[in-house]
């Protein structure tokens, strides 16, 4: 019982840090052309089919990026792996891109091959 009070804590306090990151990182700030970032994910819920953002660490590389999260049971990677279809911010410009996910010791890591401009 403690335990799910604990994950229920980290979820609110996630979810508030999104809030305030996402903005952020879609003006610009936080990512570059080159190496390591904060990148906003754009997923389309795979039961709504709204679109849900997420800021990600992530790592840029010659097309595209790698994107993890340390959580196990993340929505996001539930919508990529149902529509591997999805936007990303880099440098503050919402480029298309397509996911190939994995699951490494049951965390989610998504390699977007990102579309050029």
């Amino acid at each position: 019982m403690a335990e799910r009070r604990a994950t229920v804590r980290v979820g609110g306090v996630l979810r508030l840090l999104n809030r305030v990151v996402e903005p952020v990182v879609r003006a610009g700030l936080g990512n570059s052309l080159a190496g390591p970032g904060v990148f906003v994910v754009e997923t389309t819920g795979r039961r709504s089919g709204l679109r849900r953002p997420v800021p990600l660490l992530g790592l840029r590389t010659a097309d595209g990026l790698v994107v993890a999260t340390i959580r196990r049971d993340s929505q996001w990677a539930r919508n990529l792996q149902q529509r591997p279809e999805a936007d990303v911010w880099i440098a503050g410009r919402r480029r298309r891109a397509t996911a190939t996910l994995a699951r490494p010791a049951g965390r989610a890591v998504a390699r977007l091959s990102v579309q050029p401009c």
